[in-house]
């Protein structure tokens, strides 16, 4: 069995800033209201017209993840790209990333677990890199989130947590034993999954053929929903569980726990999670406040932004946890 390990990082969001006051002109909102809720303050809104696609902004991210890792197109064996918000409903990004980086025909895997997606990709590149199949695979999380949301008083609940980025990292084959990623946990429980969704387009419900003949204003099918609180209780409960269960299965404890980067939904789960495990500010990196929930990209951007400024280094133990739509949630334990 080989070790895996991340040897790039990289992210990209969108030039175009938009506060929580540019949303207050939009909907009946302000400031007060969205940082007292979520923590947010600012996201990246990528401007129509311009190149800011899901796949594009995922290219971007992991050329330059690619660069980090010193490594050629010719070295890439395998793409795996996280994603609720394809260019296309199908074929997915991962196909169009093979294209745009000019890789061998190599393989493109897709994944759909929304908030969890990249948590999710990342433990299949693992165990790919671990049982010998590939030895440098590109992982991916894009999202291009404000083409779709409703982004009036109506659906201020949601419109104001989203904004665009991508992240992307570089697994590959490593050499030392005990370093690089150690473990990866992945759970479902579908029985909540219209807790958090957007029901249309769907093949086993309303098509776009539905949408389009019953051209309906106020159908909102298609529009994010999320049962917030709702979210919130399951979100602090899974977060706790499948951290510890990272760590136990490891035989380590929180208190060797360098560096905790949750999924950026809300800054308020973040905190309790915090406040849980009694975690100082330095052990847990949230960049929430400036970009958003990129739902797929936040893990990466987030990982990305923490090693840039110097907050991971050799030895640490880096843990990475998610919940989102699915209900889906995961963790990774790293030794950096």
């Amino acid at each position: 069995m080989f070790s895996s390990k991340i040897t790039g990082l990289g992210f990209y969001v969108p030039n175009n800033v938009v506060t929580n006051d540019d949303l207050s002109k939009m909907m009946d909102t302000n400031d007060d209201w969205i940082q007292e809720r979520t923590g947010i303050k600012q996201r990246r809104w990528a401007v129509r017209g311009s190149d800011d696609t899901t796949t594009n902004m995922g290219v971007k991210a992991a050329k330059i993840a690619m660069e980090r890792a010193g490594i050629s197109q010719e070295e890439i064996d395998f793409v795996i790209f996280a994603t609720l918000s394809p260019d296309y409903y199908f074929p997915g990004p991962g196909v169009a990333v093979q294209k745009e980086l000019g890789l061998r025909t190599v393989g493109a895997l897709d994944v759909r677990n929304q908030c969890s997606g990249f948590v999710y990709a990342l433990s299949v590149a693992d165990n790919f890199i671990k049982t010998g199949m590939y030895k440098n695979v590109l992982v991916i999380g894009s999202e291009l989130h404000s083409h779709g949301l409703d982004k009036t008083t109506r659906g201020r609940g949601v419109s104001v947590i989203f904004g665009d980025g991508a992240g992307a990292a570089v697994v590959s084959r490593g050499e030392d034993k005990g370093k690089g990623i150690l473990s990866t946990h992945l759970h479902s429980e579908g029985e909540f999954a219209e807790e958090l969704i957007v029901k249309a387009p769907g093949m086993g419900t309303r098509w776009v053929t539905d949408i389009l003949n019953e051209n309906d204003p106020n159908d909102e099918s298609y529009f994010p929903y999320m049962n917030g609180q709702f979210v919130f209780k399951n979100a602090v409960v899974r977060f706790s569980e499948v951290i510890m269960e990272g760590l136990q299965t490891n035989n380590l404890s929180v208190n060797d726990i360098s560096m905790l980067i949750p999924h950026q939904a809300n800054l308020r789960i973040s905190q309790f999670i915090q406040k849980k495990f009694n975690l100082s500010d330095d052990q847990v990196y949230n960049n929430i406040q400036n970009y958003g929930n990129t739902t797929a990209a936040s893990i990466p951007i987030a990982l990305t932004e923490a090693w840039e400024k110097g907050k991971i280094k050799e030895g640490d133990l880096v843990v990475l946890a998610a919940f989102g739509s699915g209900f889906t949630w995961g963790s990774v334990i790293i030794r950096w």
